[in-house]
């Protein structure tokens, strides 16, 4: 099993952020666009109330992408 699952790659985006760039790097990693993520994570905030706390759990967690990484 050579082949890493996108969330081992997952980062955080340095191009598409608005706050901490957990959609834009959603989106990145995902055939999903960046908007739809924040769509997502409104309307958990504002129909569960638990969007806010995944999204600063994802901003606290994964990591920024590196100058490393950007240059492959």
């Amino acid at each position: 099993m050579t082949k890493k699952n996108w969330l081992h790659t997952f980062t955080r985006s340095k191009e598409d952020f608005w706050l901490g760039g957990v959609c834009g790097g959603l989106g990145e990693h995902t055939p999903v666009p960046s908007w739809t993520w924040r769509l997502l994570f409104v309307l958990f905030v504002v129909f569960f109330g638990t969007g806010l706390l995944i999204y600063i759990l994802l901003w606290i967690f994964v990591p920024a992408k590196s100058q490393a990484k950007d240059e492959l």
